[in-house]
């Protein structure tokens, strides 16, 4: 799988263009703020409806601009996909596949596979529980389209439980009726807790493995699911705690409280590893979700790189490079670093230069 090109119209700073991509290494060169991260931004967007960045449509629009327009022409091996994006300050955005509008935004997974890799992801292991739930819907959903039927209920059913909370504190009688929304939301969340827990065991072995490649077996890596509530757990814990989820107004337990725990030799990354070792862990984690991809989907997934190189020490370079050489990989960077530098003769390469993007060479 790879694109072939893609079309942009009104999107951020970027001006009106259309781009032919290599399927290999593509090199997007240029000064900060010109425009390459919001290139990649808008790539990513085809394969999962979202920013990496925003959740407010309108931000991706040009300030001077009431919508936008992303197309792209994906090949694969028996067949061309063509996906249409299209943003609106003003309305919702509009999605279609092949010129069909698609419904629903679970019916666009699966049709472009991404991976984004960019120094923010750093935040993975330093933030808090939220950015890594994300991570681990994201990467499912593009794998698993069940995931995200099952994801969107599940948050639909907790939304409408914690008003029924809320309103109880008010009417103490309709605690009655809690019930029926408690039974969905233990089915959906036993449901969410197995696809992360299969997740987390196939993505943890392939980048326990990286780990060691990257650091010469010298760091080992264990990433763990920490649910906030085992699936034969979910339904007594969610009644142990219905008086305080009356006072509260809100659900304390469930999947929307998981979190992920990565381990470099026994040790949790986030407050014990040094920045290199956090580096690497996010490194490891990345190149394991392209090789899970490939294996679920049977597609090789298109690799996003923002600015990551200069982030990485030599070494941490040239493993990257070496790990992408069978993928359509659209590189940015403010320079041409050394670990490029033998691949140039390979790739496409352009300049981007105030929201233009100029093709140098073949």
């Amino acid at each position: 799988m790879y694109i072939k090109k893609i079309s942009l119209k009104g999107y951020r700073n970027l001006n009106e263009m259309t781009i032919d991509l290599k399927n290999g290494i593509n090199i997007f060169y240029g000064a900060n703020a010109q425009g390459k991260t919001n290139f990649l931004e808008a790539i990513y967007i085809c394969s999962s409806g979202r920013s990496v960045r925003t959740k407010n449509d309108s931000q991706l629009i040009q300030f001077d601009a009431l919508e936008s327009h992303i197309q792209v022409l994906i090949q694969k091996e028996n067949r061309n996909d063509k996906i249409d994006i299209h943003l609106k300050k003003e309305n919702k955005k509009g999605i279609a596949v092949n010129g069909i509008p698609i419904k629903k935004l679970g019916d666009l997974f699966g049709i472009c596979h991404a991976v984004i890799f960019s120094p923010e992801d750093l935040e993975l292991i330093k933030e808090g529980p939220t950015q890594r739930r994300r991570f681990m819907d994201m990467e499912i959903c593009q794998m698993n389209t069940v995931y995200y039927y099952n994801l969107q209920q599940y948050y639909r059913i907790l939304k409408q439980r914690n008003h029924l909370l809320k309103e109880i504190q008010k009417k103490s009688a309709l605690k009655d009726t809690l019930f029926v929304w408690d039974e969905q939301l233990i089915d959906m969340g036993k449901r969410i807790i197995a696809s992360r827990k299969e997740f987390l065991e196939k993505l943890n072995e392939i980048a326990s493995q990286k780990q060691k490649q990257l650091t010469g077996g010298k760091d080992e890596l264990k990433i763990e699911y920490k649910p906030n509530s085992l699936e034969n757990q979910l339904e007594e814990k969610i009644k142990r705690n219905l008086q305080r989820d009356i006072l509260l107004g809100a659900t304390q337990c469930g999947p929307h409280k998981d979190d992920i725990l990565f381990l470099v030799n026994g040790n949790d990354v986030k407050q014990y590893g040094s920045q290199g070792q956090q580096r690497t862990t996010a490194l490891s984690t990345r190149l394991a979700e392209i090789d899970l991809i490939e294996t679920e989907t049977k597609q090789k997934p298109i690799l996003l790189l923002d600015d990551v190189l200069s982030e990485l020490d030599k070494s941490r370079q040239s493993f990257l490079m070496e790990s992408i050489g069978n993928l359509q990989a659209i590189i940015t960077c403010t320079g041409i670093e050394d670990a490029i530098k033998s691949y140039i003769g390979q790739a496409y390469l352009f300049c981007v230069e105030q929201g233009n993007i100029q093709k140098i060479k073949n």
